[in-house]
């Protein structure tokens, strides 16, 4: 009896465990859905994120596709057990909080897919991990979205700019910022269908591993419910980081592009989700608005700061991996229940530190809309600081090109040369 408590226990550790997941997907994701409505100031930050956070509710009740992905695609549902979940959360909560501390728009779904893989590996070695269902449910995804979502983002814009190019900008922007908070709208539907579904299939992993439930059960109703809410919950508070990176570090937007960036990462993550592929909803959302910047003519992007999130992209997998490894290891070597307790404690430290950290710099909605500083990454050619170097570069060579000139005919002629050098003070004085 004492036992089957214990194990009880640990379960609700792993559910609460795989909850606090969800809701740091809400808040570091938010940015996929609201980074451009917020940017153009179609919506104010707040308005923004609880009209994703309602939409991100809404979604997470309308399929369970990529929910049967997570909880048996990927791994053996046989060799995992709880400790194994538990491990493969760490990693995906650990990975979420250091991009998001450093403002970087990295994958919540690959890191807890990469979590969980690194935690089996462990556990299990490769035998435990289906293969063919990581690759083609989630690598291969992982590579072919942020093409087509830069394509799609690229395409719509030219079009949507095509389309407009006879109307007033001050009647482009009222029109596009209504149909922005129309399209971001869809993306935050799109996202709630899509990664609360994630949540769910861990958790009915780990209801599997602990005997709860049969192994070909569906998701509970009490699972959608809370995986919903906890979504929900992270979406309002906002990812504010994430979103100044989106909206502000990576394209100067006009409304015409930020209205076509949603919709483009809508389409192509409605069409993901009816697939069952778990698609990340930030390659899609940053392909999109990459391409607004490719497919607008003039458009200034910071591909500094694009670098750095491809690289992000591609080391979310092996980096939550390793930590999920990491972590079931710790379990391992302490043994029994007692290590996956030891394995939560760290975490909730971690954790801590982290969110600590965070508190040297804040960034909230107050400031998630100032311009982006130098510091923060390269200034696109096209902005005001580039074409103030070039005017204040051109005055200084053409000043230095008169002098030289008249200290020419000053060899000549004094007389010219001192009517010369009265006529420029003069002009300095005006």
């Amino acid at each position: 009896m004492v036992a089957v408590t214990e194990s009880l226990l640990l379960l609700v550790v792993v559910v609460a465990t795989a909850l606090a997941f969800d809701f740091t997907n809400g808040f570091h994701d938010t940015g996929n859905a609201m980074a451009t409505t917020i940017a153009t100031r179609a919506l104010k930050p707040k308005q923004a994120v609880l009209l994703s956070a309602s939409l991100n509710l809404v979604g997470a009740f309308l399929s369970l596709t990529v929910a049967a992905t997570i909880a048996k695609g990927i791994v053996d549902a046989n060799v995992v057990t709880l400790g194994v979940v538990l491990a493969g959360l760490a990693g995906g909560i650990l990975w979420n909080l250091l991009t998001w501390l450093l403002g970087l728009p990295s994958s919540s779904s690959h890191a807890l897919i990469g979590g969980v893989v690194g935690a089996v590996l462990a556990a299990a070695g490769t035998s435990g991990v289906l293969w063919g269902g990581l690759l083609a449910k989630v690598l291969l995804p992982a590579l072919i979205a942020p093409v087509v979502a830069i394509i799609v983002g690229a395409i719509g814009t030219r079009l949507v700019t095509h389309l407009t190019r006879n109307v007033k900008q001050e009647d482009n922007d009222r029109m596009f910022r209504w149909g922005q908070i129309g399209s971001a709208s869809l993306v935050s539907l799109a996202h709630g269908t899509n990664d609360a579904q994630k949540s769910m299939g861990i958790i009915l992993l780990a209801l599997i591993a602990g005997g709860a439930v049969p192994a070909d059960s569906g998701v509970p109703f009490w699972v959608i419910l809370s995986c919903a809410l906890a979504m929900a919950i992270g979406t309002y508070l906002g990812g504010w980081r994430v979103i100044r990176t989106l909206g502000k570090g990576l394209v100067e937007l006009e409304s015409r592009q930020g209205m076509a960036a949603e919709t483009s990462s809508a389409a192509v993550i409605l069409l993901s989700s009816h697939f069952g592929y778990s698609l990340s909803t930030t390659h899609v959302a940053t392909g999109s608005i990459l391409g607004s910047g490719v497919g607008m003519k003039g458009a200034s992007v910071r591909w500094s700061v694009a670098g750095r999130m491809f690289v992000a992209w591609l080391i979310t997998v092996p980096a939550a991996a390793t930590v999920g490894a990491l972590a079931y290891g710790l379990g391992a070597v302490i043994g029994g229940e007692a290590g996956s307790y030891v394995v939560f404690g760290v975490l909730i430290a971690l954790s801590a530190a982290i969110w600590v950290a965070s508190r040297r710099k804040p960034v909230d909605h107050n400031n998630v809309n100032e311009e982006w500083a130098p510091g923060e990454g390269d200034a696109p050619a096209g902005t005001d600081e580039t074409v103030a170097t070039v005017d204040t570069v051109d005055t200084v060579d053409t000043v230095e090109a008169v002098d030289a000139i008249r200290a020419v005919d000053a060899e000549e002629s004094p007389e010219r040369a001192a009517v010369g050098v009265a006529g420029h003070e003069q002009g300095g004085d005006r």
